[in-house]
Protein backbone atom coordinates (compact mmCIF):
# COMPACT_ATOMS: atom_id res chain seq x y z
CA UNK A 1 0.00 0.00 0.00
CA UNK A 2 1.31 2.83 -1.08
CA UNK A 3 1.15 6.33 1.21
CA UNK A 4 -0.26 9.49 0.08
CA UNK A 5 0.95 12.96 1.00
CA UNK A 6 -1.43 15.73 2.50
CA UNK A 7 -1.32 19.05 2.28
CA UNK A 8 -1.98 21.16 4.99
CA UNK A 9 -4.76 22.45 5.78
CA UNK A 10 -5.48 26.56 5.06
CA UNK A 11 -7.41 28.25 8.11
CA UNK A 12 -10.63 28.80 6.37
CA UNK A 13 -10.69 32.61 8.16
CA UNK A 14 -7.83 33.54 5.50
CA UNK A 15 -10.13 34.00 2.70
CA UNK A 16 -9.81 32.83 -0.70
CA UNK A 17 -7.09 34.93 -2.93
CA UNK A 18 -8.36 36.17 -6.10
CA UNK A 19 -6.81 34.40 -8.94
CA UNK A 20 -3.90 36.51 -10.60
CA UNK A 21 -3.68 34.02 -13.35
CA UNK A 22 -5.29 34.67 -16.51
CA UNK A 23 -7.43 32.23 -17.70
CA UNK A 24 -8.30 30.81 -21.05
CA UNK A 25 -11.93 32.22 -22.32
CA UNK A 26 -15.33 30.44 -22.86
CA UNK A 27 -14.87 31.34 -26.72
CA UNK A 28 -11.32 30.64 -26.84
CA UNK A 29 -11.89 27.39 -24.73
CA UNK A 30 -14.73 26.46 -27.07
CA UNK A 31 -11.95 26.42 -30.37
CA UNK A 32 -9.45 24.80 -28.73
CA UNK A 33 -11.75 22.24 -27.61
CA UNK A 34 -12.95 21.61 -31.34
CA UNK A 35 -9.46 21.22 -32.16
CA UNK A 36 -7.98 18.80 -30.06
CA UNK A 37 -11.52 16.81 -30.85
CA UNK A 38 -9.91 16.89 -34.22
CA UNK A 39 -6.72 15.71 -33.17
CA UNK A 40 -7.68 13.29 -30.87
CA UNK A 41 -8.11 10.49 -33.13
CA UNK A 42 -5.19 7.99 -33.89
CA UNK A 43 -5.77 8.21 -37.40
CA UNK A 44 -5.84 12.16 -37.48
CA UNK A 45 -3.06 12.04 -35.95
CA UNK A 46 -1.38 9.87 -38.12
CA UNK A 47 -2.03 12.18 -40.99
CA UNK A 48 -0.70 14.81 -39.47
CA UNK A 49 2.35 13.10 -39.22
CA UNK A 50 2.58 11.74 -42.63
CA UNK A 51 2.29 14.66 -44.13
CA UNK A 52 4.64 16.63 -42.23
CA UNK A 53 7.12 14.22 -43.22
CA UNK A 54 6.05 13.91 -46.63
CA UNK A 55 8.45 16.44 -48.79
CA UNK A 56 7.60 19.82 -48.72
CA UNK A 57 5.15 18.81 -45.69
CA UNK A 58 2.40 18.11 -48.69
CA UNK A 59 0.87 14.70 -49.36
CA UNK A 60 -1.81 13.56 -52.26
CA UNK A 61 -4.68 12.03 -50.96
CA UNK A 62 -3.78 8.63 -52.82
CA UNK A 63 -0.51 8.17 -51.22
CA UNK A 64 -2.16 8.55 -47.59
CA UNK A 65 -4.46 5.39 -48.18
CA UNK A 66 -2.05 2.46 -48.91
CA UNK A 67 0.06 3.17 -45.51
CA UNK A 68 -3.51 3.72 -43.81
CA UNK A 69 -5.10 0.57 -44.86
CA UNK A 70 -8.35 2.58 -45.14
CA UNK A 71 -10.25 3.27 -48.16
CA UNK A 72 -10.42 6.79 -50.01
CA UNK A 73 -13.53 8.52 -48.68
CA UNK A 74 -12.78 7.37 -45.12
CA UNK A 75 -9.16 8.99 -45.38
CA UNK A 76 -10.74 11.77 -47.25
CA UNK A 77 -13.57 12.06 -44.46
CA UNK A 78 -10.81 12.10 -41.22
CA UNK A 79 -8.43 14.16 -44.09
CA UNK A 80 -11.80 17.23 -44.42
CA UNK A 81 -12.09 17.33 -40.12
CA UNK A 82 -7.99 18.34 -39.84
CA UNK A 83 -9.09 20.70 -42.92
CA UNK A 84 -12.49 21.74 -40.93
CA UNK A 85 -10.44 22.46 -37.40
CA UNK A 86 -7.39 24.07 -38.78
CA UNK A 87 -4.69 22.12 -39.16
CA UNK A 88 -4.44 21.31 -43.22
CA UNK A 89 -4.93 23.39 -46.14
CA UNK A 90 -6.59 21.48 -49.13
CA UNK A 91 -5.79 22.06 -52.58
CA UNK A 92 -7.45 20.82 -56.16
CA UNK A 93 -4.77 19.53 -58.60
CA UNK A 94 -6.71 17.67 -61.53
CA UNK A 95 -8.62 14.67 -59.91
CA UNK A 96 -6.22 14.57 -56.80
CA UNK A 97 -6.49 16.58 -53.61
CA UNK A 98 -3.19 17.87 -51.85
CA UNK A 99 -2.84 18.31 -48.18
CA UNK A 100 -0.28 20.63 -46.59
CA UNK A 101 -0.03 21.50 -43.40
CA UNK A 102 -1.53 25.01 -42.60
CA UNK A 103 1.73 26.86 -41.09
CA UNK A 104 1.79 27.01 -37.20
CA UNK A 105 -1.62 25.61 -36.44
CA UNK A 106 -0.19 22.65 -34.21
CA UNK A 107 2.02 25.44 -32.70
CA UNK A 108 -1.06 27.62 -31.74
CA UNK A 109 -3.12 24.66 -30.27
CA UNK A 110 0.73 24.03 -28.25
CA UNK A 111 0.82 27.73 -26.97
CA UNK A 112 -2.25 27.44 -25.74
CA UNK A 113 -2.42 24.45 -23.90
CA UNK A 114 0.98 25.77 -22.51
CA UNK A 115 -0.79 29.37 -21.45
CA UNK A 116 -3.33 27.63 -19.50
Amino acid sequence: MTSIELLPLRDVSEGCAPQSVDAITSEAAEGLARQLKALADPTRLRLVSMVAAHPASEACVCDLQEPLGLSQPTVSHHLKTLVDAGFLHREKRGTWAYYSLVPGAIDRVAALITAV
